[in-house]
């Protein structure tokens, strides 16, 4: 008798799944910081410094990723993803009143899924490129659709739960969102996996790092990350300000209609991506990118400039999920490396640009549009990376094992 077929489609619901993991865990916390604040007497210095831990924690797991995940196995790695995923998201509920510091049972939490969350940046494009899809430009970009998907549902339900519930109930969300990695990790444990073609000698990463064309994918990569998470970050801010409404329309309008906006277009370039071309697509999206910041920067009427905010979403959605496709088309032996390196710049984007538009805003005296105006160099940079990508010699393939 033959080998049964694999499934890889079970293999596609968990990678679907562990980017709604990685949503919930970047997006719910923030909503509880006035939270924490009132029950906890955490200071707002000290709540700056859970987005920042977060964020710090995935860039070192991206970095140890380079280096160990092939080591100990796609599988073992992605599974670890959800269980820590599941544990800091419970943990968050209990630490707090257990701590004699309140505070340092959040942060315990916080890195505990943070660590999943970098995993599962890593790791879950990989697994999708390794399987045997014919569409995989496609693939991917659905693939990251889910997390745009994921960070809708996380602000929408828990905003419809907290109108419902009350605020005070939050630990009781927190516990249901806990769930989908906890039942996921059995998906992970279940599902066919494959691994992606390597050098033959192993040095994939050495290799990598004396590429010129490396450098410039990595480039890419920050000026994606920063697009992305500039507008999500501060989307919800600008929002209030501008409009001058209350914080959970601001959410609603602002990061929750930029997510809708991204996840539609990475759905959309998903069911399209055999008919388009993938550089020229992101090359028109960086130029509507860049068009948008200006919008949302420079426009008089704030509904203008709310319209910037959410088409920016439309704009950078290909923009992650493609860089990693061109990535992988340019670099087909790096591996496993390849992916880390691309997360952690993608993560380094999305850390440096928003905390830098919040200085330079507060340097302008608080004015946020002044931030904005300024982050609109990444999508340009972003556009002449591709440039020089597309006319850069592609390094010749080597023996694979």
């Amino acid at each position: 008798m033959g080998q049964p077929e694999k499934n890889y489609n079970k293999t596609l619901i968990a990678c679907y799944l562990g980017f709604v993991t990685q949503a919930i865990t970047a997006n719910f916390a923030p909503l509880l910081f006035l939270t924490f604040k009132g029950t906890y007497n955490v200071t707002l210095e000290q709540i700056a410094l859970i987005p920042f831990t977060f964020y710090l924690t995935q860039l070192f797991v991206d970095l140890a990723a380079t280096r160990y995940a092939d080591k100990i196995g796609y599988r073992t790695c992605v599974t670890v993803s959800q269980v820590v995923s599941a544990l800091g998201l419970g943990l968050m509920v209990v630490l707090p009143e257990l701590l004699p510091v309140p505070f340092l049972g959040i942060i315990i939490s916080v890195v505990l899924y943070a660590v999943g969350s970098g995993l599962i940046e890593v790791l879950v494009s990989p697994v999708v490129e390794a399987c045997p899809f014919k569409n995989k430009d496609g693939m991917m970009s659905l693939l990251h659709s889910f997390y745009c998907w994921g960070a809708v549902a996380v602000i929408l339900g828990s905003t419809i739960f907290f109108a419902l519930f009350g605020v005070e109930n939050w630990k009781i969300l927190a516990l249901i969102w806990a769930l989908i990695p906890l039942l996921n990790t059995f998906n992970f444990l279940t599902c066919p996996i494959e691994h992606l073609p390597v050098s033959a000698d192993g040095n994939a990463t050495q290799k990598l790092l004396r590429l010129p064309l490396f450098w410039l994918l990595i480039l890419l990569m920050i000026c994606a990350g920063a697009s992305e998470a500039t507008m999500a970050q501060w989307s919800s801010a600008f929002t209030e300000s501008a409009l001058g409404v209350t914080k959970a329309i601001g959410d609603l309008a602002g990061p929750c209609l930029f997510a809708a906006f991204m996840g539609l277009s990475r759905l959309l370039y998903g069911k399209m991506s055999t008919r388009l071309n993938l550089v020229r697509t992101m090359f028109i999206s960086g130029i509507l990118c860049s068009i948008c910041y200006f919008v949302a920067a420079l426009a008089a009427l704030p509904l203008i400039g709310l319209a910037g905010c959410a088409l920016c979403g439309l704009a950078v959605g290909i923009m992650w999920p493609g860089s990693l496709s061109i990535s992988s088309q340019k670099c087909p032996l790096g591996g496993t490396a390849l992916f880390a390196f691309l997360a952690l710049a993608g993560d380094l984007g999305a850390t440096l640009s928003p905390t830098m538009v919040g200085y330079i805003s507060e340097l302008s005296g608080g004015n946020l549009k002044t931030g904005l105006l300024v982050a609109s160099a990444f999508p340009i940079m972003l556009v002449i990376s591709l440039l020089l990508i597309k006319k850069a010699h592609t390094p010749a393939p080597v023996e694979t094992r």
